[in-house]
């Protein structure tokens, strides 16, 4: 018989030719198959991670040009009116001190100085069981069912962010590359480039403002008696002669959209290794303090540390209160600030006045706005109640635009004063989007007062303990606050639109009770808390 390749056989090596095809056809099967492919793991295990871009930007300089302080007091979109504000002559009541420290040196800006958060990528990627625990953890909240005022806390993840120290030294965060399908990861990433920190997560379309008050039998969220730790007396409701509590159990529902229940645990997770501020007057210092009684469940809690001395938020000698507090979670390295800016603008001491007067720069952040943003993960603004004529000149301010004083006449009004103000922060809030992409930044609308027959210094009252008298539902899509609507439209700073839904609940009001029971004029400007000021940090919970 002939002989074939090598030596082999004909038969042979057809055999060999044979085999070949058979295994090819066998192989061609096997791909094609959903059944056999689950078997074979999948390419995609074995390709690196892409790596996210480090985001670059340029210090923007926060100067408004004459030109465009005309431009925004003949504005279309600026009341002038100042709706829904006090336009009195004199101090409101129940209103806080002028901190002590309010004026800081404009001196050099910080973010020029290079003091930017810079943003680091991570190059390798945690094992596969280390992923799926955190997303069990993200998913599913704390695995355990527990009360809602004693929710055992989710175990600590590592932290993504470096500690800055006291002395101000950058806080450098770190982006960890996940998989592209572990959604719920992402909300642990610092810094991802994915996931747009200047626009609603989830629920995109929701108008949050656009809804009803429902009652709920689960509220309040923590006891008005138990929050000692954070709630100011004089807001805490519970212990004044007030006995009518049903303004307690209500919640408000969005139309369209559906919010996750606020917890404790729930956000300091969300808030990892981040810090959220409030800056802003009394107000804004309510929705600080009852977010402070929201994290905690009002209960006490020792392992709250105080860290106010690294924001430079330290009581001044003869000095009433700090200009703020700061406090910060271990468990997640999650940090809570609030700082007084009743008027959102930089104050200074004009030299040589005597008593001293300030200079009120309209078109120029507050000084702790600047050195501090770089350490700012949400930051929610608030202003509105301190633009009258009476507080303007009880505080000895200034106007001053461009760094002289004021001669515009068009914005010499106290209205459009403010409504330059509220514009030109807006403007350079959104100029530091591009410099810090990882920040969230709010500008909550006006929160309404509800002063019937009179006002605050005439008599009015809002003796009113029916809840929803006045209706119960949100029906229009317009903000009630348009000056602050149209601040921020085309821009990354987002609405934090409380005004209509606030509006709803003149019962909510502290009124005439307080701890010692004396006569006088009635609040109706600050909030009983447990009170509305939760449903507005129930909103702010879903778009962070």
């Amino acid at each position: 018989m002939k002989q074939g390749i090598q030596g082999l056989k004909i038969p042979q090596v057809s055999l060999i030719l044979i085999g070949l095809v058979c295994t090819t056809v066998l192989v061609l099967a096997w791909t094609k198959s959903s059944v056999l492919t689950a078997f074979i793991p999948s390419p995609g295990r074995f390709l690196p991670p892409d790596l996210g871009e480090i985001f670059k930007g340029s210090n923007i300089s926060a100067q408004t040009t004459l030109e465009q302080v005309e431009s925004f007091a003949s504005s279309d979109g600026i009341e002038l009116n100042g709706e829904g504000e006090d336009s009195s002559n004199s101090k409101n009541t129940n209103d806080e001190e002028n901190p002590s420290s309010v004026m800081k040196n404009w001196g050099s800006d910080e973010l020029s100085e290079g003091k930017n958060k810079s943003l680091q990528v991570e190059t390798s990627v945690r094992n596969s069981s280390a992923s799926e625990s955190s997303v069990r953890r993200e998913e599913n909240g704390i695995s355990s069912s527990v009360n809602k005022n004693k929710e055992s806390y989710p175990s600590v993840l590592k932290g993504t962010g470096s500690e800055e120290s006291p002395g101000g030294k950058n806080k450098s965060k770190e982006s960890k590359t996940v998989p592209e399908n572990s959604h719920s990861v992402k909300s642990l990433v610092k810094g991802e480039q994915t996931e747009n920190l200047s626009a609603t997560t989830g629920n995109k379309g929701c108008n949050y403002a656009k809804g009803k008050w429902v009652i709920d039998d689960d509220r309040p969220l923590y006891s008005g008696f138990g929050c000692k730790q954070w709630l100011s007396p004089m807001w805490a409701c519970r212990l004044t002669q007030r006995m009518d509590f049903e303004y307690e159990k209500l919640r408000w529902q969005p139309q369209n959209c559906k919010m996750k229940d606020f917890t404790g645990p729930k956000f300091l997770q969300r808030m990892q290794d981040k810090t959220l501020a409030f800056i802003g007057d009394s107000l804004g210092r309510q929705q600080f303090q009852s977010l402070m009684c929201m994290v905690t469940g009002g209960e006490e809690r020792a392992d709250v540390l105080d860290v106010g001395h690294e924001f430079g938020l330290v009581k001044a000698r003869h000095a009433v209160r700090p200009d703020g507090w700061a406090y910060r979670f271990p468990i997640t390295n999650t940090t809570i600030l609030y700082y007084w800016s009743a008027s959102l603008c930089d104050l200074e001491p004009i030299k040589g006045s005597n008593p001293v007067d300030f200079s009120m720069h309209l078109d120029r952040p507050p000084a702790f706005l600047r050195q501090y943003l770089h350490k700012l993960d949400v930051l929610v603004l608030n202003t509105g109640h301190h633009w009258n004529r009476g507080k303007l000149n009880a505080n000895r301010w200034v106007m001053y635009v461009n760094g002289v004083p004021n001669t515009n006449k068009k914005i010499a009004d106290v209205a459009g004063a403010k409504n330059l103000t509220i514009h030109s922060i807006v403007k350079w809030v959104d100029a530091q989007l591009q410099l810090f992409p990882g920040l969230k930044a709010f500008l909550r609308s006006l929160s309404p007062r509800h002063f019937f027959n009179g006002d605050w210094d005439t008599g009015g009252t809002c003796d009113n303990t029916t809840p929803l008298s006045g209706g119960k539902e949100v029906l229009k899509d317009d903000s009630s606050d348009p000056v602050a609507a149209h601040a921020v439209r085309g821009t990354g700073v987002k609405l934090l639109d409380i005004t209509a839904l606030s509006e709803l609940r003149d019962e909510g009001h502290i009124s005439r009770y307080s701890i010692k029971a004396t006569a006088g004029a009635q609040d109706c400007l600050h909030w009983c808390l447990p009170g509305i000021p939760d449903t507005w940090n129930e909103i702010l919970f879903a778009q962070i």
